[in-house]
């Protein structure tokens, strides 16, 4: 997902494709792509081992193997894809067939098979500002549809160079890449012009988002004690936000996820209470709205949440909360199958929460009397984009994100989560403002262009001045995650025309030869 990487993204699956074609059987074929998901884990995912070493508390061996031993899991595209492959190529159907098939056979079995990261091949366009907003017609899977079809194409145009069959023969394939390439650029270069031109106009809101640099609760937790961790962390965030409201006038305050490691509104000590206090007597002094990350709690449940609180001069404490949708597998949630007390006793760490209802929006009253309706997200929601299509549908003007990457500070992971936020700015054309705890915070654009960031490790603030969107609508948020389905049912209908054709052609080669014989 950087430069010059993302012309990987054109060629990289060449050398893979060029194996499978080699592949005798549908075993053959699996096995291809098996060892391809272990590659691929290994190579762009192995930062993920540190964490479950971490987490749940096993040796680093140990981690790796677990790792490895999800890859299917992680990366069920490539196995389906392999197999959908070797069947199209054993029904000897042609170059365009196969690889429309194959490609909708990739996009679709991703969605159909939800990934853990949620990664795509399309997200390592990103470093390109032209050809990802492209996304706002299909999404990140449209991109990755591209590649592979693109991938495919480079690998018959060497293929035709290689047997000598001229360039006549190459000129297909090579005229489908350079179309694909100077069209993503095209269509990107007009709609990054219509953007700068739309942001032009006023009503811009000026935001604060407030880094900590303060890690695993947990384990702050283990070293200062219940209170003392949650006064550390509620002093240093009083403080980074009262050093950035004197410098600058906000509308709006912003702080990462669970960042408030309790229940506010609904204390479960005289202590809780006393600190739920001292948040909003902040919150009315400084005169500007709050957004952070808490806890919420309904008929003895828990729920991860972002507290939406407004400064009340008088009368009862008033806020609003979003609840976390989309829950982390294990640690936050557990499958209703799996639930056992014998399993949880066993693995202490698994985790609790209940998931919240769906996309929101949520109304906030802004210095001036302004009024803003944010899409809220927390952590793995970024991950499913009808969360956020579904709020920018229902009058959504602006993406606040709070987050906690702690856990996946070591590598790329905080990168690739904050490419994936990015992606939602460009398919809902709704700027967005990114609260993490020990980074990566972000200002992005509706081009997906990261304005300002708070790198990993780094205490800090931020101010972005951003103009919410309403007007600008996209493909995607009037179609909603519309290409996965759409993808998989081409795909099934095309590999199943491509199967049914195949006893014909094997009775025809068989007449042929009847035919020669006599």
């Amino acid at each position: 997902m950087t430069w010059p990487w993302v012309a990987l993204g054109w060629v990289g699956l060449v050398p893979w494709l060029a194996v499978l074609d080699r592949a005798g059987s549908a075993r053959a074929a699996l096995g291809a792509g098996l060892l391809m998901s272990l590659a691929f884990v290994l190579a762009v995912f192995g930062w993920f081992a540190p964490a479950i070493r971490t987490y749940i508390g096993v040796t680093s061996p140990v981690a790796l193997v677990l790792l490895l031993a999800a890859a299917p899991l992680l990366e069920p595209q490539l196995l389906t894809f392999a197999l959908a492959r070797h069947l199209a190529r054993r029904a000897a159907v042609g170059f365009w067939h196969a690889t429309l098939a194959c490609a909708c056979a990739w996009v679709g079995s991703e969605w159909a098979l939800p990934k853990l990261f949620g990664d795509t091949l399309g997200h390592g366009l990103y470093p390109s500002a032209w050809m990802r907003q492209a996304a706002d017609l299909a999404g990140a899977p449209g991109l990755t549809f591209l590649l592979v079809v693109a991938n495919e194409c480079v690998l018959a145009a060497l293929r035709a160079l290689a047997a000598g069959a001229g360039l006549r023969r190459a000129l297909a394939p090579a005229a489908c890449v350079a179309t694909l390439v100077l069209g993503l650029l095209g269509y990107g270069a007009l709609r990054c012009h219509q953007l700068v031109a739309d942001a032009e106009r006023g009503g811009a809101l000026t935001a604060g988002i407030v880094q900590a640099d303060i890690g695993p609760y947990d384990r702050l937790r283990a070293h200062l004690g219940t209170f003392e961790a949650v006064r550390t962390i509620l002093d240093t965030h009083f403080a980074l936000s009262s050093a950035l409201l004197e410098r600058r006038a906000l509308d709006l305050l912003v702080w990462p996820e669970t960042v408030y490691p309790t229940t506010f509104g609904a204390p479960k000590s005289e202590g809780g209470a006393a600190f739920d206090r001292e948040i909003a007597a902040f919150v009315a002094r400084a005169g500007v709205p709050l957004v952070f990350g808490a806890y919420d709690r309904e008929d003895g449940h828990e729920f991860n949440a972002a507290v939406f609180l407004e400064p009340a001069a008088r009368g009862p404490l008033a806020f609003e909360t979003y609840r976390k949708v989309s829950l982390f597998p294990l640690t936050e949630r557990v499958p209703v199958a799996f639930e056992s007390a014998w399993l949880r006793r066993r693995l202490p760490w698994l985790g609790t929460w209940r998931a919240g209802a769906g996309a929101r929006v949520v109304t906030l009253a802004l210095p001036g009397g302004r009024k803003l309706n944010i899409a809220p997200l927390i952590c793995y929601d970024v991950l499913d984009p009808r969360l956020a299509l579904g709020a920018a549908r229902r009058g959504a003007e602006l993406i606040v994100t709070l987050s906690n990457d702690s856990w996946f500070a070591a590598g790329p992971g905080p990168r690739l989560h904050l490419v994936g936020a990015a992606f939602l700015s460009i398919e809902t054309r709704r700027p967005q403002l990114r609260a993490t705890n020990t980074g990566i915070s972000a200002v992005i654009a509706p081009t997906g262009e990261v304005l300002d960031a708070l790198g990993v490790d780094q205490r800090g603030t931020l101010v972005a001045t951003v103009r919410p969107e309403i007007r600008a609508t996209t493909l995607m948020v009037a179609w909603g995650d519309w290409f996965g389905p759409s993808a998989l049912g081409a795909g099934l209908v095309l590999l199943a025309a491509a199967v049914a054709r195949h006893p014909r052609l094997e009775e025809a080669g068989r007449r042929r030869a009847r035919a020669g014989r006599l």
